[in-house]
Formats: C-alpha cells, sequence, structure tokens
C-alpha cells in the first residue's frame, strides 16, 4: 500500500467514526473515492474549521483532513468539511438501490461517495447550477453509470421521486416539490438557514404520519439560489425555537398552532413530535 493509499484508509476510517453510522460501507466508500480526482489542478487553496484559508498544497494528503478546499473563492464555492458531510451521510443511511437526488454537486466528490453507498442498483441525480462546475462534475463522475449531472435549478424543475434528497446549500424554506418528491421513509437533509443568527443541519424523514424533523448540527453553506430569499415567511424562527423544531407540515393540510417555530407560505414548523397527530 503506497503512503497516500494509507492516508486515506486512516481518512476513511475517521469518516466512519465521525459518521455515528455501524455500517462497514461508509468506510470503503471514503477509502475508495480519491478526493484529488474531483477538485481542481493543484495546487490547492485549503482551510480548517471556521479559521482562514490557510494555506496552499500541491500534496494529496493535506486533503484527506477535516479541510475545506476553494472550488470558487470569488463565489465562496467549496468542497466542504468531510467530517460534516460524514455526518450527514450516517443521518441518512443511503442503502443499495435507492434514489438520491443531490443539490448543489459542485465537482462531485460526495456525489461519488453517494454513489458508491446506494449501489448496486440505486441512482444519483445530482443539481448543479453552476454551469462550470456542472461540467466538472459531469467529467469526474463520467465513469460512475449510476449517476446523472444536472446543470439546472433544483427550486424550479420537478425532481424524481427519492429515497434522499441531499442538499448542499442554505434553505430559508425547502420547496415543497423537494418534500413531496419523499417516498415513504425518505430523508431529507439540508442547512436551515432562516436567518443570518440560525445554521443548522435538518433532518426531515416522511413518516406514515406526516413529517418528522431533527436538527442534529450546526452548519453553514451559502445560500441556495432560488430557496434562500425569506419572502412569503409568516413567522420567522427563533434561535431557540429552531433547536425545537419536530416536525414539518403542508400548510394546506394542516394550519399551523400555537406549536408552530416558523411557518411560511406552504410549509410550517413545529415543535411537536410527529407521533401525536396520527
Amino acid at each position: 500500500m503506497s503512503e497516500l493509499s494509507k492516508v486515506r484508509a486512516d481518512y476513511a476510517r475517521r469518516m466512519a467514526e465521525e459518521s455515528g453510522w455501524s455500517d462497514p460501507r461508509i468506510e470503503e466508500a471514503f477509502a475508495a473515492v480519491e478526493r484529488e480526482k474531483f477538485l481542481p489542478p493543484a495546487p490547492w487553496r485549503i482551510r480548517t474549521g471556521g479559521h482562514l484559508w490557510a494555506r496552499r498544497t500541491s500534496d494529496p494528503a493535506d486533503l484527506y483532513d477535516d479541510v475545506l478546499v476553494a472550488l470558487d473563492a470569488k463565489k465562496g464555492i467549496n468542497n466542504g468539511e468531510p467530517f460534516l458531510h460524514a455526518r450527514w451521510i450516517g443521518v441518512c443511511a443511503p442503502q443499495p438501490g435507492e434514489t438520491v437526488t443531490q443539490v448543489g454537486a459542485g465537482t462531485g466528490y460526495y456525489t461519488a461517495v453517494l454513489s458508491r453507498l446506494v449501489g448496486p442498483g440505486g441512482q444519483v441525480e445530482a443539481f448543479e447550477i453552476e454551469p462550470e462546475l456542472a461540467a466538472a462534475a459531469a467529467r469526474n463522475l463520467a465513469g460512475f453509470d449510476n449517476v446523472t449531472i444536472r446543470d439546472d435549478d433544483a427550486t424550479s424543475v420537478g425532481i424524481a421521486a427519492s429515497d434522499i434528497v441531499y442538499v448542499n446549500a442554505g434553505v430559508v424554506c425547502p420547496p415543497v416539490a423537494w418534500i413531496a418528491a419523499l417516498k415513504p421513509g425518505g430523508r431529507l437533509v439540508f442547512p436551515w438557514r432562516p436567518s443570518e443568527e440560525i445554521g443548522l443541519a435538518l433532518l426531515v424523514r416522511r413518516l406514515p404520519s406526516g413529517f418528522s424533523a431533527l436538527p442534529f448540527m450546526g452548519s453553514w453553506f451559502i445560500p441556495c439560489v432560488g430557496a434562500s430569499a425569506a419572502r412569503f415567511q409568516d413567522r420567522l424562527p427563533t434561535p431557540a425555537g429552531a433547536r425545537a423544531t419536530r416536525s414539518l407540515w403542508f400548510t394546506g393540510q394542516h394550519a399551523p398552532d400555537e406549536t408552530a417555530t416558523a411557518t411560511f407560505r406552504e410549509v410550517w414548523f413545529s415543535s411537536a413530535d410527529i407521533e401525536p397527530r396520527q
């Protein structure tokens, strides 16, 4: 095993631990997908956590840590922190044969990881609104038969029925189409940014009685085009209210009540667990 392969194997082990998911396939997926092949040519500009951009590097070994890598520095677009994505993938728990819709593919690194986790038999349809990034993702993923890259706006076109909708851009309120696309047991994970003070990763799950919602970690992403404006809201959440959110409802099916933590034109969030509403 080469030195870089050893570094990647150690990284994959740490990703599996960070995910909190016992399925050994997540370690295998992170070990198999070579991050440097999904990035612009070296040198790469990297950053750790909330620190300033630390340095440029041409050593691929530096990529196998919890570092952001700049894709388009002027627009603030990065290949995001692996520990965050490991945690997200862990809570989504992709299974072979499932269908994933990814919103914000970037250049395709995490698309490739998701692709391996839903194979054999599963599919990933990945949207990327930036044409240059979409073209790069298509090149990088050319050998992945179960991946389709769409150079399109996922907030304005229909998406396929999905087991997982995996969103990589900050959302004030998820479009109804994303929620409605979830199959029974389907999962929607997205960075909830209803205000400047709030940045939470939210896991929405389709249950027989409705949609549960669980904030599970802090999360800060650039805004999602088409889903980041706070239009049509009646009430934005407080930070405490956002953290207390436990379910999501279509306004046309259930009118907002005293448990509402945030209300929008078509969707509202509640602090009530989903089960009492069966």
